[in-house]
């Protein structure tokens, strides 16, 4: 019997529930996982410990970039996607990940020396060996995304972080140190590889095809070049604190911006996993794409606006009550860094609905349109000091929504103007439920009652402000509860 347009809509409405439903579990559970397992470890071990780890942070980005070279988003994307397309793609990206890792083990006394700590030659000679290990997943995690199976996807995350933390954090009772997190790592990256090899039931194949390569390289280059530019510009400002400032400095910059990054990137890309295999699916029907956009751009907006602003109003009590007085110093650096990350969830869906079409090259030429900005801003900031340079990331990242919002505005007719009368009515639950935990802070003094009356009093008034304002995602939230509740 043939399909009708209706029974394609309701099919591909259930897989995108089902997988919300399976990305948020992982998502979740893996970042609860991480949070804990990251505080137990903060309280363990000192700053500067992180603050190493944060050193090789942009070696770590961007050889990761490299070895998957857009590639794995090229296979999303292709309609018909053969085995010989699958076993280029490994060929190439372990070979490159062999060669990346051969210049980091030979260079690293380079790094060590460019900071001025002999201690990074190890770190870094052993760090990197997950640039090898992760080459092995790169095509069992594209074919689990394809198939939109998140379900296989979340048991491996949860079970790889839970397993490596618990390993990270006897390692840190018994006094090893920045290894700790190191061996952490290494082994989260060797348990989440083997798993992906066993549940993808994908065969290894080492047949390389050059006409398959030139066809992938040819979308994936841009997104390579993007991807490097992306990642240099988002990791330098560990590079510049790390060699300006002290490890210390560092360890207390790439903690708070973790705790932001993990507030706003787990909805995120709970929604661009599943959303971004679905938009490429319905690339030639341009009304539905716009629709299924309109709606990301919304439900990420409606968690993180808030999350994030919140954050920022909690941050003290937070770093006090979670981490100890130990870390006080990053506090400052949370709450800007909060403000910072607000635009940028939504910039990166703008950003990606170019390559659900195929656009990569516009991608390509929006992201390289910022880097005089963001370069000026950097040479402005650096002599001011860490906090300068953080307020310097609010500017760019303000006026980077605006140019990332263009090209949707051209081609779809949903710009960033567009785009903020959507979100007028989360703004101003937002900003009503800020002004509530505002005064409520200033009721109490221990910083333990502000953080879970702050945290309770603020999710709650929050949703209850957006239910009487009539957002739609409020309705969407009990929707997609629903759903799980009837599916256990």
């Amino acid at each position: 019997m043939k399909k009708t347009s209706a029974d394609s809509n309701s099919s591909l409405k259930t897989k995108a529930t089902q997988g919300i439903l399976w990305s948020s579990i992982d998502k979740f559970a893996v970042q609860g996982g991480q949070f804990v397992i990251g505080v137990v470890l903060a309280r363990l071990l000192m700053p500067e410990d992180f603050g190493l780890i944060g050193m090789l942070s942009i070696l770590l980005a961007i050889s990761q970039i490299f070895i998957e070279s857009g590639m794995g988003t090229g296979l999303i994307q292709k309609k018909n996607r053969s085995e010989i397309d699958y076993s280029t793609v490994f060929v190439f990206n372990f070979i490159v990940s062999l060669l990346f890792y051969v210049i980091f083990f030979l260079s690293a006394p380079l790094v060590a020396a460019f900071y001025n700590v002999p201690q990074l030659t190890g770190i870094t000679q052993v760090l990197t060996l997950n640039i090898v290990i992760n080459s092995f997943s790169i095509i069992q995690r594209a074919k689990l995304t394809i198939n939109i199976d998140f379900k296989s996807i979340a048991k491996i995350n949860v079970f790889s972080t839970i397993l490596s933390g618990c390993l990270g954090v006897v390692l840190a009772l018994l006094g090893f140190g920045v290894w700790a997190l190191v061996i952490k790592n290494l082994l989260a990256s060797v348990i989440s590889s083997c798993m992906f090899i066993y549940l993808s039931k994908w065969k290894l194949s080492v047949r390389f095809s050059m006409n398959s390569f030139r066809e992938l390289f040819g979308f994936g280059y841009k997104l390579l070049i993007a991807g490097l530019y992306s990642q240099t510009l988002s990791n330098i400002y560990n590079v510049v604190i790390g060699k300006t400032y002290s490890a210390a400095d560092l360890g207390f910059y790439d903690k708070a911006r973790n705790f932001v990054v993990m507030s706003e990137g787990t909805v995120t890309s709970i929604l661009f996993q599943v959303t971004y295999p679905i938009l490429a699916s319905v690339q030639d029907d341009k009304s539905r794409m716009v629709e299924i956009y309109r709606r990301i751009i919304k439900m990420t907006a409606y968690f993180t606006v808030p999350a994030l602003t919140l954050l920022s109003l909690l941050a003290d009590p937070f770093i006090r009550v979670i981490l100890t007085d130990k870390w006080i110093v990053a506090v400052p650096f949370l709450q800007l860094l909060c403000f910072s990350r607000m635009f940028y969830p939504i910039s990166v869906i703008n950003m990606n609905i170019l390559n659900a079409i195929g656009r990569s090259d516009l991608f390509l030429k929006v992201d390289l349109s910022k880097l005089p900005m963001i370069v000026l801003a950097l040479i402005i900031t650096i002599p001011l000091g860490i906090k300068a340079m953080v307020v310097g990331q609010i500017v760019t990242s303000f006026i980077s929504f605006f140019i990332n919002a263009y090209l949707p505005g051209k081609y779809f007719g949903y710009g960033a103007f567009s785009q903020l009368r959507d979100l007028r009515s989360i703004i101003i639950s937002t900003l009503l439920m800020a002004g509530c935990i505002y005064l409520l802070n200033n009721i109490f003094e221990s910083s333990f009652l502000k953080l879970i009356l702050g945290t309770t009093a603020g999710f709650s008034l929050y949703f209850i402000i957006s239910r009487l304002l009539k957002v739609e995602e409020a309705k969407e939230v009990i929707g997609l509860l629903s759903v799980f509740k009837r599916n256990n």
